[in-house]
């Protein structure tokens, strides 16, 4: 019974450190990777399609990347959708390709994005606790029931908490990674 939460917890929690890492691989660091147009949504025949679908996005240098549409009518939209997405510059579009150029981030750009990580890591953070509060009201509803003694109740709790910690600390290990990836210059 408890270790059918512990796995729930366990495997919840891990589920949220994944979202963190993809949510940090949307910030821009010193060198630009296509991760940062993969939320753009283009407008595909009426249809909103992810930008990797409707044609080829790669990181052609260390501040350009390059999406070749497959098909020539796509130009348009998919440099709208570019515009619309905010991302911080304006697509180029020659009539065959669309460049973006990211110009070097200053320092300030720098610690804003960080800022913008501590949010997203403190967000984990209380899903994490959020998990945490679940499990614990499984093993209270456990402990109504009476299926169980008061020792191993508390044992309970207790590893839940220390699973807690362990993902806390996880969480501020890929921010502190994060962080000096984007402060690196």
């Amino acid at each position: 019974m408890l270790n059918e939460i512990y796995s729930n917890t366990q495997e919840h929690m891990s589920k949220s450190i994944e979202a963190l890492k993809r949510d940090f691989a949307t910030l821009r660091t010193g060198k630009v990777t296509t991760t940062i147009v993969d939320h753009i949504k283009v407008d595909y025949y009426g249809t909103p399609t992810a930008l990797s679908q409707v044609g080829n996005v790669i990181a052609s240098d260390a501040t350009t990347i390059t999406i070749t549409p497959w098909e020539k009518s796509m130009l348009s939209p998919i440099t709208k959708a570019i515009q619309e997405a905010n991302i911080g510059v304006n697509p180029n579009n020659d009539g065959i390709v669309i460049k973006l150029f990211f110009p070097p981030m200053t320092v300030d750009q720098r610690h804003e994005i960080v800022k913008q990580a501590k949010v997203m890591n403190e967000k984990a953070k209380v899903a994490i606790r959020n998990i945490r509060k679940d499990s614990n009201d499984a093993v209270k509803k456990i402990e109504k029931e009476k299926s169980l003694s008061e020792d191993e109740i508390k044992k309970g709790l207790e590893h839940i908490q220390k699973v807690t910690d362990d993902f806390i600390v996880k969480c501020d290990e890929v921010f502190k990674a994060k962080e000096t990836d984007i402060l690196k210059v």
